[in-house]
């Protein structure tokens, strides 16, 4: 009987094996990207991690083109992977068709988030969730919305920042993000069940390992001038109110352009997504090489955000880089995205940045607490200590 067990598991074993070293020779026929894929099922996924969470990342990826050119192939987390680098690999992944080129989104992402989430949605799924929400979230809606997001930044500060003298900024900036959605598009009030809510909110973001967060100030002594005239926007907006329990107004936004070029700025250097993946559905000749069909995409978009070829000195804390962009290559800036993916929520997060930054400007003093703050991506950004800031209030 043992032997007979034996038998049969090798009758079903071997010809998957031989059918895979069959396919696997095919492959190897193609023209393949140069590379290699590590070691099995693990390949290279620890090292990228490794650098990611040391917030090197970017220079990994950067020894990668380096070595193998602007395309390479490599195994990260068991699926044979093809990195693509340059504002032309940008271009191709964004507005490639998704007949050959299909979201994908690490399994962490689509398990807490369900297989159904707009990430993962493709062809006119993805065409009509995406025009529901670009519908309630474009800008002729959201004008109407100032007011309410206004309000409820200003219960925020009060509730958690007034009469404090240190905070962490990252999980207030967490919560404070999910208060303003449960107001806006959930339609739930302040009270025990929302609440209940933020708590789950952040065990579900703990899940992802962080939430991407801009906040434009922690780089603001690198340019003591950028902060005066920051400021000095600021205060004018404030002193054009009546009074200062007076809400600001879609117009009030409309003139925070040197503001919303230090966020821009900001996410330039840190984009809150460090990189992206797509599934391979047909195989693609880009480049010269062939990247087959079943494999997945990988790229990063903060390898363009500091291409000194397309942005001079790109360490340097710059807004006037955002002045004028007709010089600027198309895709080469993606911290929404770009094309038919480009995110429906962008004018929502330029409303929160824009009104938090106001308040936080016209009603607070701070300094950083911790000489030293390190930021790590695992694989979102994240502050390790919580990023925590002294403050005082404005007389």
């Amino acid at each position: 009987m043992e032997y007979s067990s034996i038998f049969i598991s090798l009758s079903l074993i071997l010809p998957l094996i031989i059918f895979l070293l069959i396919t696997k020779t095919k492959k190897s026929s193609k023209n393949l990207p140069p590379g290699s894929f590590g070691i099995p099922i693990i390949g290279q996924s620890l090292d990228i991690l490794r650098a990611m969470r040391a917030n090197k990342g970017e220079d990994w990826l950067q020894d990668r083109v380096r070595k193998y050119g602007p395309i390479s192939r490599l195994n990260l987390f068991g699926t044979p992977t093809v990195f693509l680098h340059g504002h032309a690999a940008n271009k191709f992944i964004y507005t490639c068709s998704e007949k050959i080129l299909a979201n994908q989104q690490p399994s962490s992402i689509r398990r807490l988030c369900g297989e159904r989430n707009i990430l993962e949605l493709n062809g006119e799924d993805h065409k009509r969730v995406r025009g529901a929400l670009v519908s309630f979230l474009k800008p002729e809606a959201l004008r109407q919305s100032v007011g309410r997001i206004d309000e409820e930044i200003r219960l925020h500060f009060e509730k958690h920042w007034h009469g404090k003298h240190e905070i962490a900024v990252m999980p207030l900036m967490r919560t404070l993000t999910f208060d303003v959605i449960c107001s806006l598009i959930f339609g739930i009030d302040r009270g025990t069940r929302r609440d209940t809510l933020v708590k789950l909110f952040e065990h579900l973001m703990e899940g992802m390992l962080a939430v991407p967060i801009n906040l434009p100030f922690t780089r603001f002594n690198k340019s003591l001038h950028a902060r005066a005239i920051f400021d000095v926007e600021q205060e004018e907006i404030a002193r054009g109110k009546a009074s200062s329990n007076e809400l600001l107004t879609w117009e009030d936004l409309a003139k925070m352009k040197y503001t919303w070029r230090m966020a821009t700025e900001s996410m330039r250097i840190n984009p809150p997504v460090f990189c992206s993946f797509r599934k391979v559905l047909e195989d693609i000749e880009l480049g010269g090489y062939v990247i087959p069909s079943g494999w997945q995409v990988i790229w990063a978009g903060c390898m363009t955000h500091m291409d000194e070829s397309i942005y001079p000195d790109p360490s340097k804390f710059d807004p006037s880089r955002f002045e004028n962009q007709r010089g600027t290559p198309a895709y080469s800036f993606v911290a929404f995205g770009g094309g038919p993916r480009m995110c429906p929520g962008y004018e929502f997060a330029r409303i929160e940045t824009l009104t938090l930054i106001h308040y936080l400007v016209t009603g607070f003093q701070w300094k950083l607490s911790l000489q030293h703050n390190f930021l790590g991506r695992d694989p979102l950004p994240v502050f390790k200590q919580g990023l925590p800031i002294k403050i005082e209030l404005k007389n």
